[in-house]
């Protein structure tokens, strides 16, 4: 497929590499979406790699840099709203570099951005190691008490650029997405049965994210407070020599583990074995959870990608502030330009249309942030 042809979905791939140790992997597998979708690589590589994907990928992909205007502290978001600028198709896949679409997982995103703004599939691991059977056990949590949080989403283009695109200057910025699309009074999509394989990164990568992870829990402060209460309640029950509750969370954590597992077809990607690892997994969070807390308070946030990031994620109270005040602003822009047009006396007020803005995203005064992604492994695995 010609690059620069318009199907029905376009596949924005934002992607920062320090080394090309996969490029010829996910050159074949560029090869095998180019009869599916256009696809739009924005690339923030250092020039001398950007310049060899360049090569690689003609014919292949549109391949871009993040657009300069954009400098968010967190990369991922630089390369998705440039690709959402690009993108011609209505419905787009945004993907992480290490995320492995089928032609059926493209065709029901498809299907099911008809009716929805953002459609939020399910990664699994392929293969499945042990450190992606470690981290497979938060999926399976997550499941059991709702959905996971994937690398990848289906967006209604048209949605995104209504809504100004997202903020960046977070580090869980799957959750910013979806929550600033429902704060638009977007309808979100999550098929427990849409499953979308997903490269495990290397056990050095898998190590290196413990920390980060948990730290975008601080965006769920009820999720962190118990994470945050596992560590002190297992110390005092073994200082009093009571294992009994220790061993009934554990097998309480299997259990809702396994009920992840077991829905909606999930024995079909998801092993037995992984269901084994949620009191590893929980022990690991509720560790990291405190190292998390400590780097909030003690350093000012996590240092990623060449930047320290504050904030996990924004309240939903605020960004739906940040929606009204944009329907508003946009309301009193039309209103001035009707004005305007017919040459009323409020079309010569132009103060009436100098309230601020709160959305980092407005053409009117851009707020200027950075960053970068890392590289398979390296896409943020949320938490």
């Amino acid at each position: 497929m010609d690059p620069d042809m318009n199907p029905g979905v376009d596949y924005v791939l934002p992607l920062r590499w320090s080394d090309d140790a996969g490029l010829e992997e996910l050159t074949a597998y560029l090869r095998r979406l180019r009869p599916l979708v256009r696809v739009i690589v924005v690339d923030g590589s250092p020039a001398a790699l950007f310049a060899r994907h360049a090569v690689r990928w003609e014919g292949l992909a549109l391949h871009v840099r993040p657009d300069g205007d954009l400098d968010f502290a967190n990369g991922k978001v630089n390369g998705v709203i440039t690709g959402l600028r690009l993108a011609r198709a209505e419905h787009v896949v945004i993907a992480d570099d290490d995320v492995r679409y089928g032609e059926g997982e493209l065709t029901r995103i498809d299907a099911l951005l008809r009716n929805a703004d953002l459609v939020r599939p399910q990664n699994h691991f392929d293969p499945m190691p042990w450190h992606a059977r470690w981290d497979t056990a938060r999926t399976l949590l997550n499941r059991g008490f709702g959905a996971d949080y994937p690398g990848t989403f289906g967006v209604r283009r048209s949605t995104f650029l209504a809504m100004g695109g997202y903020d960046g200057d977070v580090l869980f910025e799957n959750l910013e997405l979806i929550r600033t699309v429902r704060a638009h009074g977007g309808r979100e999509d999550r098929p427990l049965d849409l499953y979308v394989r997903r490269l495990p990164p290397d056990p050095r990568h898998f190590w290196s994210q413990r920390v980060r992870q948990a730290y975008d829990d601080l965006a769920q402060p009820a999720r962190m407070a118990f994470f945050l209460a596992i560590a002190p309640t297992l110390a005092v029950a073994l200082l009093r020599r009571r294992p009994g509750p220790a061993l009934a969370g554990a097998g309480l954590a299997v259990g809702l583990a396994e009920i992840g597992r077991r829905r909606a077809g999930g024995p079909q990607v998801f092993p037995f074995t992984a269901a084994l690892f949620a009191p590893v997994w929980l022990l690991e969070r509720a560790v990291c959870s405190w190292l998390a807390l400590a780097t909030r308070f003690l350093r000012g946030g996590v240092f990623y990608a060449g930047h320290r990031i504050p904030a996990a994620a924004h309240p939903s109270r605020l960004l739906r502030k940040r929606a009204r005040t944009r329907a508003q602003t946009s309301t009193q822009t039309q209103t001035s330009a009707q004005a305007a047009a017919s040459g009323s006396l409020a079309a010569r007020k132009p103060a009436r249309l100098c309230e601020p803005s709160q959305n980092g995203l407005e053409a009117d005064s851009p707020q200027r942030h950075s960053a970068t992604v890392a590289r398979p492994g390296s896409m943020t695995a949320p938490s």
